[in-house]
């Protein structure tokens, strides 16, 4: 089947169809988690396409729509456009028409901001007028906080000397969150604790890491390095993720708790990442990678 046909049967066989840059749950750029945030206030359920997964499908839905740019939205088979359009559309009214239905109630989601976190506002602010406080959760779950003013279209929790806002996408992740604040040794910051978090890539240090297989909490660690660099060095216990090594691990339950390492770090994370993706639900890299281990718990292991 050709790139064309591929194309042709994704767009023909769903009703509403987002290539994008990432996953729904996990955008990875700026315009991809736009049109999400505006699909999500209509639909339940639509499918998406991650274009970074497959190159040639990035590519060839660019040809098929003779659209630049990802990511791309259709409905009922017909191309809408990309990230501008499905917004100009979406505040217009449009949207609503084009794709058949209404958009949900505005959630009220059950909010609570603690005392801690109330006073640190009202501290920080500089304003002669009480503190309007814009919360926003991304679709990948991550946070900004910052003054700002409520428009018509956010959601509004009072909470006497401080007011919160939300836009429509972030209060619908919202619900039981709890927004405190907290003093450490390096100072104080925020802390936002939210049930609706999806999981996310845990880092480890080489000693936690060391714990953790003594302990047997971990029951597999991948080296994601070259068969150059493992041969040099290894840690002990631990599996060369190869294409054999990788079909295993995807056939394992996806609560399996799950490590990978690398020299420092980096090439691990991305790995994590693709498992995460893929529905395991306990992934860890070793921040530090193997020159971590090295240094910190068994220096006999090589360095490079």
């Amino acid at each position: 089947m050709s790139i064309h046909e591929r194309i042709e049967s994704w767009v023909r066989e769903s009703p509403v169809v987002l290539f994008m840059k990432g996953t729904r749950r996990a955008p990875r750029c700026g315009f991809s988690a736009t049109v999400v945030n505006v699909l999500d206030d209509y639909l339940e359920d639509y499918v998406t396409i991650d274009v970074l997964e497959d190159p040639e499908v990035r590519e060839g839905v660019k040809a098929y729509s003779s659209w630049p740019t990802i990511p791309q939205l259709y409905v009922r088979g017909e191309f809408i456009g990309g990230a501008d359009i499905v917004r100009e559309l979406d505040e217009g009214g449009e949207l609503e028409k084009i794709l058949g239905v209404s958009r949900k109630p505005a959630p009220d989601p059950d909010v609570r901001l603690t005392d801690a976190a109330r006073a640190a506002l009202l501290r920080f602010h500089e304003g002669e007028r009480r503190p309007v406080v814009r919360l926003e959760i991304t679709p990948s779950y991550e946070y900004g906080m910052d003054f700002d003013r409520a428009t018509g279209r956010d959601v509004v929790k009072d909470f006497g000397d401080v007011t919160l806002v939300l836009d429509r996408a972030s209060a619908a992740r919202a619900e039981g969150i709890v927004v405190d604040f907290v003093e450490g040794p390096d100072g104080g910051g925020f802390k936002i604790d939210n049930p609706n978090e999806p999981p996310k890539v845990k880092q480890i240090d080489a000693r936690t890491l060391a714990r953790m297989l003594q302990s047997g909490e971990l029951e597999r660690l991948y080296d994601v390095r070259t068969e150059e660099e493992r041969a040099i060095a290894n840690i002990e216990g631990s599996i060369f993720l190869d294409e054999e090594a990788g079909k295993e691990l995807e056939a394992l339950p996806k609560s399996t708790p799950i490590a990978f390492y690398c020299h420092t770090g980096r090439r691990s994370q991305q790995a994590a990442q693709h498992f995460l993706r893929q529905g395991f639900t306990r992934v860890y890299n070793v921040a530090g990678g193997i020159e971590g281990w090295s240094r910190d718990v068994d220096p006999s292991v090589p360095r490079y």
